[in-house]
């Protein structure tokens, strides 16, 4: 049963391979064939293949016989059709070398034809292909002719047009792919060049920043100066007049000049009076002086080769480097400074606002911090060796011009004003030595006498100089004396000297009126309480300085002081600010004139004391002598002849100055007189030294009596020696009852007579001779005078004692 079951299956898978066969194309057959030599029952195979290889062969032999007439007719039909179809051929091939013979022309006109056709499309291909390549030769040789031409920007815009359009357009050629090698070293070449020229740019203006500087600092100046000149046409009239006074007396006026124009002088002379527009316009400005077409070129250029931030970078480390360099402090400290390097500001400004991005604003303040820094440092430095006023008002007016120049171009300068502030200070202190030293020269060489006048003209002239007024002297003829030296005009054109020079460096501050008023008033006050009364009290009290020249000095003194209310209106004129201002600082020149005409007051009682002092140093009493002269003493004579000589020049003091001077000699003679008589050298004193002693006081009482200085009411001046007549008339009178009883009381004749003085007197009455001379006991009225002596000490020590107790 199971091999039944094979051989159906064996059947099967055979009936599968032929059917597959028949249906298969022979090339894929081959697997097929390859199954049935596998299996093992292919000799059954090959018998069914056999008998259905006959079962086919049947089939057709079937279809043949079925079809086998209607072949046989179709080959008879084609036996007839033979013989036409070779008369066919033969019409066919007379036709066709006919058709030959008849075309060879055309063929050869067709070739012609194609020939030129061919012509044509090469030459219109070649037209295209020159079309591309023509603009790129074109644009190559623009570009050699920019590069020769030194145009780098727009040679580098050619070249990228050239690489990103025209060289892809022209195609594959050797001369494109030259160009294409070239187009890489060509930037290089352009970079390389643009920043070699801004190199030479920034060398440039390196070397040209005082040219520059100078140029911007120009322009400022005439604008200030155009500012000043409408600003003078606005001025009072009273103004004028007094700025016409206050150079009426100046040397720099004397010099033809006016002070007012005299600004910025170390930098351009501008006249205040004429400033035209056209004067102004003709001033180039920094981009008129310097070619920046290098820095806008290679900024182009970079941008284009995207390097900016690379070009950007490297601008602002060298302007940094250039910046540092121009501001270095100068070795040389006594060489002015060159401000006008520093604006290289300018140069900074201008590509801030002519470029975008290059420098920015934050980079342009950042440089200006560090340079104003670094400018007032130096400044400060330079100015603290600066001695000469002039040179600091130059350095200031550089300073202001720079300033001003700066804040044109947008720059904060606040700094540079308060250090300008700060350098007034110094200023005034070098004012103030300067004014010392004319001062003492002025007051050296004075001699110290008054004025002679000889004419109107000279009259008016001093009149000019200094203020004064005087009816009763105008009145007189020429010639005649004014009361005071020629310290007295030349001391006030000095003070009105130092006004102005003090106002000269407060204009252009920015200041106010009020400010610049208070700034002139406190430096004049210094001049005067401290440069000036130094300078009056040296004169006075300098060695060998004599009574006349006193004289003559409270005299100046009193004439200054009445002339400071003329100062106080000459600065309210020049400032333009009325004297009773709220606030407004007072000028000391009152007291410090006061003070030196007191000062000299006091050396004037000092030096008669003195004199009076060297006169009794010449005394040669004989106070041993029996009885007294009927004349005074020489020394007191010439001592008296001396005072009267004296008081008769100070007839010219002012006020009580003369009798005050003349009752301190008098009190000082009296003084002396009995300091002498009671000095401790002299042991003994006889009577008749007494009475010769007596004949000068009574010498001095005359001269005190005859009024040497008017002015004295009654008898006052005797009143200086009333100690000295009382404590005589007791010893000449030997009033000593009349003295002793009426002690302590208020109508005491002899009041003034100290007990003291009286008892020391009186004990160099004493003859301490007597207890060695027997022979002086031995008379009767020199015992008698002696007892007497003793018994008023006695009577004086008890009357002392009393009072003590």
């Amino acid at each position: 049963k199971e091999r039944g079951m094979a051989s159906a299956e064996t059947a099967a898978e055979h009936e599968r391979i032929l059917r597959e066969i028949e249906s298969t194309d022979t090339n894929c057959i081959g697997p097929t064939l390859r199954s049935v030599y596998d299996g093992q029952d292919h000799g059954l195979f090959m018998d069914k293949l056999e008998g259905r290889i006959r079962n086919h062969d049947r089939e057709i032999e079937k279809m043949c016989n079925h079809h086998f007439q209607g072949f046989v007719d179709s080959i008879t039909e084609l036996l007839k059709v033979r013989g036409e179809a070779q008369k066919l051929k033969c019409q066919v091939t007379e036709t066709n070398q006919k058709l030959q013979n008849d075309g060879k022309e055309l063929l050869t006109s067709m070739d012609e034809l194609r020939q030129c056709r061919l012509q044509q499309r090469n030459i219109a291909t070649t037209i295209d292909k020159l079309t591309h390549c023509l603009p790129v030769l074109e644009m190559y040789s623009k570009l050699q002719e920019q590069m020769r031409a030194k145009r780098y920007y727009p040679a580098l815009r050619t070249l990228e047009q050239l690489e990103g359009s025209c060289l892809p357009q022209a195609g594959s050629y050797r001369f494109c792919a030259i160009m294409a090698e070239n187009i890489p070293r060509l930037r290089t070449h352009i970079r390389d060049v643009s920043m070699s020229d801004l190199k030479d740019f920034l060398e440039s203006i390196r070397k040209h920043s005082d040219k520059i500087g100078e140029t911007a600092m120009k322009q400022a100046q005439v604008q200030i100066a155009r500012d000043n000149a409408v600003t003078s046409q606005q001025r009072s009239a009273s103004g004028q007049r007094i700025r016409k006074e206050v150079c009426s007396g100046t040397e720099v006026d004397r010099n033809g000049s006016n002070p007012f124009s005299e600004k910025y002088s170390g930098i351009l002379d501008v006249e205040d009076e004429e400033v035209s527009e056209e004067r102004l316009i003709s001033i180039p400005g920094a981009q008129d002086l310097v070619d920046f077409s290098p820095v806008y070129r290679c900024l182009h250029i970079y941008t284009v080769l995207g390097a900016r931030d690379t070009f950007e970078n490297y601008y602002r480390k060298q302007r940094r480097k250039q910046a540092r360099l121009v501001l270095q402090p100068h070795s040389n400290m006594v060489r002015p400074l060159t401000l006008p390097k520093h604006i290289f500001f300018v140069v900074e400004d201008h590509i801030l606002h002519t470029t975008q991005g290059l420098v920015n604003r934050a980079y342009v303040e950042e440089l200006w911090e560090l340079a104003l820094s670094k400018t007032i440092a130096a400044l400060r430095t330079h100015s603290s060796y600066c001695t000469d006023p002039d040179l600091i008002l130059d350095l200031k007016n550089l300073i202001v011009l720079f300033a001003d120049t700066l804040q044109g171009y947008g720059f904060p300068v606040n700094q540079l004003f308060d250090m300008l502030l700060e350098m007034r200070d110094q200023y005034g202190e070098i004012l103030l030595k300067k004014w010392n030293q004319s001062f003492r020269q002025i007051l050296d060489q004075d001699n110290y006498s008054p004025i002679p006048v000889a004419s109107p003209e000279e009259y008016q002239r001093i009149a000019g100089q200094c203020p004064f007024q005087d009816p009763e002297l105008d009145k007189m003829p020429f010639p005649k004396k004014l009361p005071f030296s020629e310290f007295v005009p030349k001391v006030y054109s000095q003070l009105k000297e130092f006004i102005y020079a003090c106002l000269k460096y407060s204009e252009d501050l920015h200041l106010s009126s009020t400010e610049i008023d208070d700034m002139i008033r406190k430096s004049t006050n210094l001049l005067l309480t401290r440069t000036l009364s130094h300078c009056l009290h040296y004169a006075i009290k300098k060695k060998n300085v004599g009574l006349a020249e006193l004289v003559q000095i409270i005299i100046n003194t009193t004439h200054l002081e009445q002339s400071c209310h003329y100062l106080e209106e000459f600065i309210s004129n020049i400032t333009n600010v009325p004297p009773d201002t709220i606030n407004a600082t007072k000028l000391y020149g009152t007291s410090t004139f006061k003070d030196a005409r007191h000062a000299a007051e006091e050396e004037i009682y000092t030096n008669l004391n003195k004199k009076i002092d060297q006169f009794l140093q010449l005394a040669d009493y004989d106070w041993m002598a029996a009885q007294g002269g009927g004349q005074a003493s020489d020394y007191l004579s010439d001592l008296i002849a001396f005072l009267c000589s004296t008081f008769a020049v100070f007839t010219h003091l002012p006020g009580k100055v003369a009798q005050t001077a003349c009752m301190s000699a008098c009190k000082h003679l009296s003084t002396s007189l009995l300091q002498l008589l009671l000095e401790a050298d002299v042991r003994q004193v006889s009577m008749g030294a007494l009475q010769q002693f007596n004949v000068d006081v009574k010498e001095c009482e005359r001269f005190a009596r005859a009024g040497p200085v008017p002015g004295f009411q009654g008898d006052t001046l005797l009143l200086a020696f009333i100690d000295l007549r009382q404590l005589l008339d007791l010893f000449t009178q030997w009033d000593w009852s009349t003295y002793l009883a009426d002690y302590g009381r208020p109508t005491c004749k002899y009041l003034r007579v100290n007990p003291h003085t009286a008892l020391a007197l009186l004990e160099k009455m004493k003859d301490t001779s007597r207890k060695n001379n027997m022979f002086a006991q031995f008379r009767k009225n020199e015992r008698d005078k002696q007892k007497l002596i003793d018994t008023v000490v006695k009577q004086l020590r008890n009357l002392i004692a009393t009072n003590q107790a």
